[in-house]
């Protein structure tokens, strides 16, 4: 069997779902989700085999509008994840459609070499009455190579998307052994459920002043992991918020990241979790070191 491999860069405006189109096509949850907008913070490839292939599929921050230090990191970690790619799927919330921010994008990436598609998104709770029309304009916009309709929640589409993906993709050898679903290490992958939880759990802007530094993680002798990490805050008032009554919020924050990841990792974790005011937090350099985020001035 001649062996494929290439890489499939996902791109969009925020919320449009890559996370959760990733997780679907890899078969199992390498990157965090959440109904907020802009969870996804740094590049991360979820690894999918399907019959000959290795796909590498890039999970990449939403694009938006950058405001500060962060979002220029994370817009810049964008369009870099884009890079090099074989296919750029161009996908889009098909409740919403052309909007400016999907405009925006659209109009960055349609005279890119790479073979471009367009993937609608969210079908099953989109009004199919304005889907074509979505279709219609984006294609006006951009010359897409191909369209596919799908519900990374409920998997329809995603065969017919997968097997396009397949049959894409270049000859060449698998460039991660069989058994691997992502190039995130354990370090990075705790830091995300950790952050996972903090945007499930707490409401408003709270999560987006929020990030997770890790300062220690080892191996116990008995086989488990300790894992000790800061939930970074910019002021008192969202520190208070985070620990709830009686330190009742960050109780439910760790117990549901830390069965999360026992259940990932495949072994026992002891996460102890604390909550430290630092109001700038988003300028220092280490941890976006951390977060697999550049520099970005």
């Amino acid at each position: 069997m001649t062996q494929k491999c290439g890489v499939v860069a996902l791109i969009g405006a925020p919320n449009a779902g890559k996370s959760t189109l990733i997780n679907a096509l890899v078969g199992q949850k390498v990157a965090i989700t959440s109904s907020k907008p802009q969870t996804t913070r740094t590049r991360l490839l979820g690894i999918a085999i399907e019959e000959e292939a290795q796909l590498l599929l890039v999970d990449t921050p939403g694009i938006f509008e950058p405001r500060r230090r962060l979002d220029r990191a994370m817009v810049s970690a964008a369009w870099e994840g884009a890079e090099d790619a074989d296919i750029i799927v161009m996908l889009v919330d098909s409740r919403t459609g052309l909007g400016p921010k999907v405009t925006s994008i659209v109009e960055r990436i349609k005279r890119r070499p790479e073979k471009l598609i367009l993937v609608m998104n969210k079908v099953d709770i989109a009004a199919k009455d304005k889907l074509l029309n979505h279709v219609m304009k984006l294609n006006d916009l951009c010359a897409f190579q191909e369209t596919f309709f799908v519900s990374a929640k409920t998997g329809d589409g995603l065969e017919e998307l997968k097997a396009y993906l397949v049959d894409a993709m270049p000859e060449g050898p698998w460039h991660f052994p069989e058994d691997q679903v992502s190039d995130a290490s354990e370090r990075l992958l705790a830091a995300e459920i950790t952050r996972e939880q903090v945007f499930r759990q707490l409401h408003a802007e709270l999560p987006y002043a929020t990030a997770i530094a890790m300062e220690q993680y080892k191996e116990r002798p008995d086989g488990s992991l300790e894992i000790h990490q800061q939930i970074l805050v910019e002021k008192a008032s969202q520190r208070a918020i985070i620990l709830g009554k009686g330190g009742h919020q960050i109780k439910e924050i760790g117990a549901r990241a830390r069965a999360e990841l026992s259940e990932i990792l495949g072994k026992t974790v002891h996460l102890y979790l604390h909550v430290k005011v630092s109001s700038n937090w988003d300028e220092d350099q280490s941890l976006y070191q951390d977060m697999g985020l550049d520099w970005v001035k």
